[in-house]
Parts: structure tokens; sequence; C-alpha cells
């Protein structure tokens, strides 16, 4: 039959599992925490000493990006951990604080590998959070030394960092010159292609050191032509409408509209104000009624005519000079063409001929610009490269300690409170995993399919020994009670208790039914059939003189063999003597005759056996009797064995009625509490205790007088 999973614990089942294992958990916590507090305190003093550096990420390279840092490397601090942890920074402070003759000499170390070693396991390196800073701390017994350690490996760092920066300029420097003389060489050869292009094709380039198009000063030249021809044509084509309009007026209307006419001949500007004025008095004369033969009147006629004669003349001068202005300004508006066409067959000429001198011209530009930045930049390095560098900036020495850093007491003796309660309840859990035994009832009715028919506290002693009222009792009567009504059939009197082993209190648990059969007014007999080592005698406090082997054997009746007892309604049939070959009796025909008499006689009776595994004694009897319990103690037989106790029984024909558990710690075991609950349903505190203390006397006698109070079966 396979065994059924296991039920999920519940919390109490956790804390009963505390409780029962205690000791053990005490003990485990115990050793744990002394062998810790002993190992603490014989443990070395180590000594700590911490140096804070600040290190400059991309410190080497900074000189050599443009705009300055570039973007964190996550990895960068755990490569500084690497390289402080290296030889090459580790094996200068081996040199420089003699480590190597000192530990020889204390340690007995000899090899560099093996110092080495010693000296890296005694650092620990931390970044502190949010910040640049590297601590490096060291271990050592002696305090001084371990602040020399600490200072001389930040100052051996520090050099590593200087020394391969200076490496790194010196030759990234030497690089860069050599980039800076190809680049010359280059720009040179450039600017001599484009020199010679531009004497070949006669280009007139004002700026051959700028980027600008050498055409664009013939084309600002062509364009000031062009302006030049388009205000010339305005400027003729004014002319001939001027003329024109001249040479349709006549002298008199020439005259007057010379003002608007623009004419500059002075000796016109002149007359002509003469003239006006003239015309003007001879005409106010004659109004004012000289006639035209008046020498006044003649005289200012004469006047008039002598200026308009000198107009007259003029206007034709200036008719001339305006028609010799327009075919002046004619002809030169025809070279201005002239030239423009020439202008325009040039510049197409000298196009076609720039577009290789451009090429040549903007790769030398652009060349030149990187040769200038590139000396540039070299100039600044090494400008940069005579500042002082600090990749490594150590702002906390290391000073010997006062106070020893190691072994830390408080944190052992706290871890050792953790591992301890760890251990010592993981080992009490485990054992308990391991532990097969019966823990509770579901386990009974689990793996068995028994009924539980009463659960049994621990310590609870001969039930005719105590008060009649004894709370002890209770436990017994709800097993009487139990019993009565499961089993099925009114005549079943004849019942045994059974047990896998020896110490699990099955005599005394008979003897205790027995009782409370007794006390219920039942008639009841207990027979002692345990023919190997009987114990109904010795509780009873009667002789073993004769008993059941004696009417098994000799035929003796059995009411002579039936003795009385100090309680009421209970009678009891010893062993008697202990013959060989016992399984025989037992097994006999008068074995069934005397349980069929005993049916008659009593209410009840109930048959004390043998354990049933490793004799045939209880399974003979388990067969003859009408019901069989078995008793099982609590955590006591594992599984398996108690399984093969309710076999043997089956198999030997025997009619199961349930279970019984006892031995049960109600103190540690909660979980029953509510199975045994019963003692403050009898009386009160008070009356317990004074109960007890008078029944004291009485227990104390009789455990004297019989050594102990419980079978030990």
């Amino acid at each position: 039959m396979s065994e059924p999973p296991a039920n999920k614990l519940h919390l109490l089942d956790y804390l009963r599992v505390v409780r029962v294992r205690w000791p053990l958990i005490v003990v485990i916590f115990l050793l744990v925490m002394i062998t810790t507090t002993a190992l603490t305190f014989l443990l070395p003093k180590q000594y700590e000493s911490k140096v804070e550096i600040q290190v400059q990420e991309n410190a080497d390279l900074m000189i050599f990006q443009q705009g300055g840092f570039k973007g964190s490397d996550p990895r960068f601090t755990s490569t500084q951990f690497e390289i402080i942890q290296s030889k090459q920074v580790l094996d200068p402070v081996i040199d420089k604080l003699e480590l190597a003759r000192k530990w020889s000499e204390r340690y007995e170390i000899k090899s560099p590998e093996l110092i080495y070693r010693k000296l890296k396991k005694m650092m620990t390196l931390r970044e502190e959070r949010n910040t640049d800073l590297i601590s490096i701390t060291v271990l050592s017994p002696d305090k001084q030394e371990a602040a020399d350690i600490a200072n001389a490996v930040a100052d051996s760092y520090h050099n590593a960092r200087v020394d391969e920066q200076q490496k790194w300029v010196t030759k990234s420097l030497s690089s860069l010159w050599a980039e800076v003389e190809k680049q010359r060489a280059k720009t040179e050869k450039l600017r001599a292609l484009a020199q010679e292009i531009r004497l070949k094709y006669a280009i007139n380039d004002l700026n051959p050191e700028s980027v600008e198009d050498p055409m664009q000063a013939s084309e600002r030249v062509l364009l000031d032509v062009e302006q030049e021809v388009s205000t010339q044509r305005l400027k003729v084509a004014a002319l001939r409408a001027k003329n024109d309009q001249i040479s349709k007026m006549s002298d008199e209307q020439f005259m007057r509209s010379i003002a608007t006419m623009e004419v500059e001949d002075q000796t016109v500007l002149q007359i002509l104000p003469l003239y006006q004025e003239a015309a003007s008095e001879e005409a106010r004369l004659l109004k004012g009624g000289y006639g035209l033969n008046h020498p006044m009147v003649q005289a200012q006629t004469a006047k008039k005519q002598t200026y308009e004669k000198q107009l007259a003349s003029q206007i034709q001068s200036q008719r001339k000079a305006q028609l010799a202005k327009l075919h002046s300004e004619e002809d030169s508006l025809k070279n201005l063409e002239d030239e423009r066409k020439s202008s325009r067959d040039e510049q197409q000429t000298a196009r076609v001929r720039s577009v290789s001198y451009y090429e040549a011209k903007n790769d030398y530009i652009q060349a030149k610009k990187v040769l200038e930045a590139a000396e540039t930049k070299y100039w600044t390095e090494m400008m940069q490269r005579s500042m002082p560098m600090n990749p490594a900036i150590i702002w906390e020495h290391g000073e010997p300690s006062e106070f020893a850093a190691r072994p830390r007491i408080a944190l052992n003796i706290a871890v050792g409170v953790v591992f301890g309660l760890v251990l010592a309840f993981g080992v009490a859990f485990f054992i308990e995993y391991l532990d097969t035994s019966v823990k509770t009832m579901e386990d009974i009715e689990t793996y068995f399919g028994l009924p539980v028919l009463a659960v049994i506290p621990r310590g609870v002693g001969i039930l005719m020994d105590l008060p009649p009222d004894a709370p002890d009792a209770e436990a017994y009567r709800i097993l009487r009670t139990n019993v009565e009504f499961n089993r099925k059939e009114s005549d079943a009197k004849v019942m045994t208790l059974v047990s896998g082993g020896p110490g699990e209190g099955k005599s005394t648990t008979l003897v205790n039914l027995a009782y409370t059969f007794a006390q219920s007014g039942m008639k009841t007999l207990v027979v002692d059939a345990d023919l190997r080592r009987p114990r109904q005698h010795s509780i009873f406090g009667v002789s073993n003189s004769k008993g059941l082997t004696d009417y098994l054997s000799k035929g003796v009746p059995i009411s002579e063999l039936v003795l009385p007892t100090k309680i009421e309604n209970l009678q009891l049939v010893p062993s008697g003597k202990l013959p060989p070959g016992a399984i025989a009796m037992l097994n006999s025909r008068r074995m069934v005759t005397l349980i069929t008499e005993l049916k008659e006689s009593y209410d009840m009776v109930l048959i004390d056996a043998p354990p049933i595994l490793g004799v045939s004694d209880s399974a003979v009897i388990a067969r003859a009797v009408d019901l069989t319990v078995i008793v099982i103690q609590h955590r006591r037989f594992p599984r398996s064995m108690l399984m093969r106790v309710k076999n043997a029984v089956i198999n030997s024909g025997g009619h199961l009625l349930g279970a019984v558990l006892n031995n049960v710690d109600i103190r540690l075991d909660q979980y029953y509490q509510y199975q045994t609950n019963y003692y403050g349903y009898h009386e009160s505190s008070k009356q317990q205790a004074a109960a007890a203390k008078k029944i004291a006397p009485q227990i104390a006698s009789t455990l004297s007088a019989r050594g102990s109070s419980r079978d030990e079966y």
C-alpha cells in the first residue's frame, strides 16, 4: 500500500515543530554562538588604513579630444581597479617598502609571486557612490605597515598614471607632427600646381590665397560695362529727343523754352534777361502813351533788336552744339558696345580656361586650412604638455589606526546569531521532515485509515491510584465512550490493546480503560495474557503465583484464578507462572473456550497482550477477541512500522476498532489541547492545587513501592 502524500504544514504546525524540537534548536544555536565567539576572539587583530584617490576619467586622451571630455565609460572604474592591483603598480610598492625581506622573516614567504598575491589579498578597493573617488583599504597586523602600504600603493598608482600619460602624449605628439609635415608637403604641391595653371592661361586672380572664384573680378568688370552701356543708351536717347525738339522750335520758342531746355551757354543766360528787360521796357513805354518814333521807344527798340540778334546767333550755335553733343554720345555708345562685346568674348574664353585652375586653387585652399588646423592643434598640445598632469589626486592619506578593524566582534556575533538561528531551525525542520513517526491524528487517519479513539496526554498515571474525580481520567472516559459507540455488536465484549513495540503504554492504557469501564458500572475483567513479560500483577499489587497459565495448562477453573481489586466492578486474572511454549497455550482450544465463558460472565473483558511485532502472541489474541485497538505512542516509531502492526492485526483475522494516540506532550504540541482541554471542566485552579497536594503523598508512596507508575510497554 503506497503512502499518501503528506499534508501541507500550517503555521501552527511550524510552531509545534519549534516547541517539540526546542532543545535541539537551543543546543545547535549555542554551539554556533560559542564557536563564532571563540573564533572571533582567537582571530589575530587586523588594523585598517584607507587612502582616497580621485581618478580623472579620459585624462590621458583629454588633450586629443575636441571640446574636452567625452562620455563616461562604465568600465572605467573596473579597469582602474585592475590597474591598481596589477604588478606594474604593486611591484614598486614591494621594492619601496622591502616587503620581500620583511615578510620572508615574518611569514617565511620568499616567492615573489606569493608576496604579490599576499599584498593583493590585503587590499580592498571600493568606489564611492556618485563620485570619482576610489578608496584603497589595506588590512595588516601592523598598523604602521597598513598605513605605509596604503600610501605607497596610492603613490605608485599616481606615478604609473602620470608615466603612462606622458608616454601617450609624447607618442601622440610625434604622430601629430608627422601628419603636419605630410600635410605641409601636400599643401605646397597643390599651391605650385594652381600657380602653374594661373600663369599658363594668364588668369587674372586678384586674390590667389582666397577661396573666391577668379572669374568673379572679370564678371564684375563685364557687369560694370553692361551698366555703362545701359546708362549711355539712356543718355543718347535723351539727347536725341532733345535735339529733335530743338530743331522743331523757332528762335523765339527756343528763347521762351530756354529755361526748360537745360541750356548751359553762359552768353545766352546773360543776354536773355537783358533782352527780356528791354522788351518789357519797350512795352511799358508804348502803353504809357509814347509813340514808336519817340526817342525813348526807339532806343529801347534798338536795344531789344541788338539783344535779339545776339541771342539768335547764340541759339544757332546752341543748336549746333546740341547736335555735336548727340553725335559724340552716340560715338561713345558705340565704343562701349564694342567694349562690351570684347569683354564677353574674353570672359567666355577665360572661364573655359579657369575651370582647372579653380579646382586646383580650391584643393590648395582646403589643404591649407587643414594644415593650419593641424599646426594650431600641434602647438596647442605642446603648450598643454608643458602644463602639469594630474590624472589621480590623493585626497586622503593613510594614517595608522588606533583600533583594530578585524575581527568585527559585534558583526561576527550578529552573523553568528543569524546563522545559528537559521542552522538550528533548519536542522530542526529537516529532522522533522525526516521523522516519519506519527505526529498528529491526521497522520493516523490519513496513513492508516483508522479513527482516533482518544488522545492520551503525557504523564497520566494509574487512575485507580488517583482520586475518582481526577481530570486525567477524562481522556480514558473519551476512549471508553468511543469504544462503546464504535463497536457494532452489543455482544462484542472482549477486546485487546496491541502495540508495535515495548514502551508505548499499552498496559497502562488497558488498565485505565478497564478502570473507566468499572467506574461506569460495568462488570470488568482484566486478563494478563502477556506470557513473556507480565505486568498487570505489579500494577494491581497482587501475587502472580497463579493465573492464566494454570487455566490453560493445568485446567484450573477460571473462577479460582479471578482476583478482586480495590476498585469496585474490576477484577484481574494474572498471567501466572511463565511456562515454556506460551504461544501454544494461547492458540489452544481452551483459550477460545475461556473467552466464550468470560463474555457470559462480564460486561467487558480486556486482555493484555505483548507487542505484536517480533512475537506471534498478540496476533493469536487479536484473532480470538472481538475488538482490537492499536496503541500508538506519539513521535516514537516510524509509520512503516505501525503500518505493519495494522497489517498484522488484519492478517490475523482480528477486528480493528481504531487507534489510541498515547503519551502526547500537550505542553509542546498545542495542536492537541482542544482534544485534552478538559481539566477546567472539573475544578478551579485552587481546587486542583488542593487535590494535587492531597494526593501527592499517595502518588509518592505508590511510585516508591512499584518503581514506576507506567508500564514499560
